[in-house]
């Protein structure tokens, strides 16, 4: 049942392609080196599929194991980093095969094309790579063994592929079940995992071994034949059960025969290096096994984390940067000035300029200080050295990426690398940044022994990659009838898609696409309205603040939203317009998030937004999915303090709609923390933050009330984990303003200037 994405399975379709792509077309982002590797990604190629048996298992494809006990056991590439996915990809499957719930499990894929996610790439990068074909894209993406979780798109992806394999395997075990009864295959079905003939009936467990051997008839009928039982259900999670008594298992639960652990320390933001360490003290400290020095960090290594934790302290390592060490006022006057000087317009329709000159314009500035990941899990990973093979537990989005990265610090071939993708305990995009399964790579070929390295709460606030800091002027002029008739939004913020491309991209194809290109789509995605504007353009302001950044739950969405939709709130009061029907009029063919915003007012007890309510809303097109939130707020004591979120959400078909839910209610909370803190300030090129206690995040009596409405579609499935992250901010800064009378532009609120 070997599948191929996106792939050209012979050579004159091939050829078919390419006469379909201009020349212009194959050089694309870099000239002849690019159109080489569109040419290598379009090339016929048949991939095997590398799914492990275990004894009693037999295998039906790249997706599904059937054993003789009985035991469905579905390979999800994505990783469970809490939204679901170990669930929701099984439910699929199990739903097509006709399986009982109660025998279904699930496993980590093994790194294979088959398993590659090239929309997850292009709803990451949120445009920076569009000059790629789509089809071209996604061959590319198969042959560089692009697997990642993220961009809402587990589903949208997989779906398709997981019925596939669930229904190849339920003709399989219906063949399988005919013959012993000599019967036409097509008048058997399938239920609670049992293949059925009038009166007679086998269980899957018994007709494995001969369903593996039997071919599936071409065109694979799916849907058919007693499936479909599962699909909109609230089934319960596979996950669960082993999160709720402990057992599941975390990188940095590992436990191996004769293994060491390890802490690390990293110098300040920038070029950096390790100057001098008091090795002495160190060896004084009980349980000290060994100190690893690298030129930007150095390790302290101990028979358990606490010795090898009070080593490190002992070391007492300096560091020495070069050039510019980063700070707030550095950052405030990079983006001020990037925001003065030429910006790249990277979307727009009409030409806004001639209507956005003289009196009448009305403008504001929004600002976003940078936002921390800020996971329950720390970066961690377990490393093993042994004969000639390195092994590795660890904490990853892109499981190919990382075994790449940790070939080459361990001066190994990727076949000499096994990388063991573990859950995840958050992550937000965290676990797309490698460094710690670098480091850990490192400390297993230098002691030659396992080591378990965990990042404290500090060095990963200290060092992470960053949401950017961003900076917008919003410019508008309204029409005499109260409709936006021209917008303009010019965003500064550091380029978001390069530093990205350089951790998960193959070093051509990044270089090839994204050269000569000006501005960043994905530092300013999500900043195009969902309304329909006769004039309307976005420009990108690139701005150089020396601060890493990496992808955060939601994107550049997170601010752009609050841009966006903060603004839409001060056009309505200038135009003395209740803000629920200032956005519907203007949503033009758009009846999903009409609807959405028509719910949620009245879900919400909508008043108006009028002063002295604490009511404000917000809404958001975001991954084929539409969501409004509806926030109520007051300010107690100089704090703003949220009561209430409503949220009514348009995703398409639902799998499972207490998943749905979960990561609904999540990202509520998630949007929260956000807007009230999980930032942090900088000085000498560190961050000021250094645990929770001081990121402002919401606890549980700071956690609104809150309402989920999931309204019922048949459109396609739709991004979810990140959907209700956007809106929730606009929506209390309207609020906020409708019960002070004051905007807040300033995320978080009551931080910056």
């Amino acid at each position: 049942m070997a599948r191929q994405l996106y792939l050209i399975r012979s050579a004159a379709t091939a050829r078919a392609m390419a006469t379909n792509i201009s020349r212009r077309g194959l050089l694309i982002g870099g000239g002849a080196g690019a159109g080489l590797l569109i040419a290598w990604g379009v090339w016929p190629r048949e991939y095997a599929a590398n799914l492990t048996a275990g004894p009693g298992d037999h295998l039906f494809g790249a997706w599904l194991k059937i054993a003789e006990d009985g035991r469905v056991t579905v390979a999800v590439p994505q990783v469970e980093h809490g939204q679901g996915v170990y669930t929701a990809l099984p439910q699929i499957v199990a739903d097509e095969l006709g399986a009982d719930w109660r025998t279904v499990g699930v496993e980590a894929a093994p790194i294979n094309p088959l398993y590659a996610n090239p929309l997850g790439v292009t709803e990451m990068f949120d445009g920076a790579l569009g000059r790629v074909p789509a089809p071209v894209l996604g061959g590319w993406a198969t042959r560089a063994t692009l697997m990642l979780t993220g961009g809402s798109s587990s589903v949208r992806q997989f779906e398709e592929d997981a019925r596939t394999a669930g229904a190849t395997a339920r003709v399989l075990l219906c063949k399988a079940a005919a013959a012993r009864w000599d019967v036409d295959w097509t008048a058997c079905r399938v239920e609670a995992g049992f293949v059925r003939q009038g009166a007679r009936r086998l269980r899957f467990a018994e007709l494995a071994s001969a369903a593996a051997g039997e071919t599936p008839p071409d065109p694979l009928p799916i849907g058919q034949a007693g499936a479909g039982k599962l699909m909109g259900q609230n089934l319960p999670r596979l996950d669960a059960p082993a999160k709720v008594d402990g057992s599941a298992n975390f990188a940095a639960d590992i436990r191996l025969a004769d293994m060491v652990h390890a802490r690390i320390r990293q110098g300040p933001i920038g070029d950096t290096r390790l100057m001098s360490v008091d090795r002495a003290a160190a060896d004084r400290v009980r349980g000290m096994v060994s100190v690893v020095e690298a030129p930007g960090w150095v390790a302290a290594v101990g028979t358990t984390s606490w010795s090898a934790e009070q080593g490190l302290d002992a070391l007492a390592p300096r560091f020495a940067t070069s050039g510019h060490l980063v700070d707030d006022a550095s950052i405030a006057r990079s983006l001020a000035d990037a925001l003065t000087a030429e910006g790249t317009r990277i979307a727009g329709a009409g030409d806004p300029a001639p209507l956005l000159g003289g009196g009448g314009v009305i403008e504001a500035r929004y600002q976003v200080m940078p936002g921390v990941h800020a996971a329950i899990e720390t970066p961690a990973a377990t490393a093993t050295y042994r004969d000639g093979r390195l092994e590795l537990w660890i904490q990853t989005q892109a499981p190919a990426a990382a075994r790449a990265l940790a070939a080459s610090a361990a001066g190994l071939s990727e076949a000499a690398v096994v990388v063991h993708p573990m859950m995840i305990g958050g992550s937000f995009g965290q676990a797309l940044d490698h460094r710690v399964v670098e480091q850990a790579a490192v400390l297993a070929m230098r002691l030659k022994r396992p080591v378990s390295l965990t990042w404290s709460r500090g060095e990963s606030l200290l060092h992470d990659l960053y949401r950017p800091p961003a900076l917008a002027r919003m410019r508008a002029r309204l029409a005499a009838n109260g409709a936006v008739a021209a917008w303009h939004a010019a965003i500064a913020a550091p380029d978001m898609s390069r530093a990205l491309a350089d951790r998960l991209l193959p070093q051509a194809f990044a270089a090839a696409e994204l050269a000569g290109r000006g501005g960043d789509r994905m530092a300013a995605a999500g900043a195009t309205p969902p309304y329909r504007l006769p004039a309307c353009v976005i420009d990108h302001h690139g701005a150089d603040c020396d601060l890493p950044t990496g992808y955060l739950r939601g994107g550049a969405h997170g601010y752009t939203a609050f841009f966006t939709e903060s603004f839409m709130d001060e056009l309505a009061a200038v135009t003395g317009t209740e803000p629920v029907s200032f956005r519907i009029a203007m949503l033009g063919g758009d009846p999903r998030l009409a609807r959405c915003l028509s719910t949620v007012a009245a879900l919400g007890g909508w008043e108006g937004g009028a002063a002295g309510s604490g009511q404000g809303i917000a809404c958001h097109r975001f991954r084929g999915s539409a969501v409004a939130v509806l926030a109520e707020a007051h300010v107690e004591g100089g704090r703003p303090v949220v009561d209430r979120l409503v949220l009514a959400a348009d995703c398409g078909r639902v799998v499972n709609p207490d998943l749905v839910r979960q990561q609904l209610e999540g990202g509520l909370i998630f949007g929260l923390a956000h807007a009230m803190g999980a930032t942090t300030g900088f000085a000498g090129g560190l961050a000021q933050v250094r645990g929770f206690d001081t990121l402002r995040l919401p606890r549980l009596r700071d956690t609104p009330d809150l309402t989920v409405e999931l309204i019922r579609s048949d459109e396609p499935p739709g991004g979810v984990s990140e959907l209700a992250v956007p809106p929730v901010a606009p929506a209390i800064a309207n609020a906020l303003h409708a019960a002070t009378g004051n905007r807040f532009r300033s995320l978080p609120f009551g931080q910056g200037t």
